[in-house]
């Protein structure tokens, strides 16, 4: 994951925190669900850069050892 996604993600998780948390204090509950589907983007955005690397990692770190044949 690039630094800039890890920014934006961060950004988009403070910014739900930031919501929710007002929400709460004015009693306006739409504010505090829209807080926490922020919250949820970020994390889910979070965990799709990590299969991605995870992903990018096994394709890329596949070498040529023993028994294996480079195509």
């Amino acid at each position: 994951m690039s630094g800039m996604d890890k920014a934006k993600n961060k950004a988009q998780h403070l910014i739900g925190q930031a919501k929710e948390a007002a929400g709460k204090v004015t009693g306006h509950r739409g504010t505090e669900h829209h807080g926490r589907a922020d919250q949820t983007k970020a994390h889910l955005h979070d965990a799709g850069e990590k299969v991605k690397d995870t992903f990018d990692r096994l394709v890329h770190h596949r070498g040529a050892g023993p028994g294996r044949r480079t195509p």
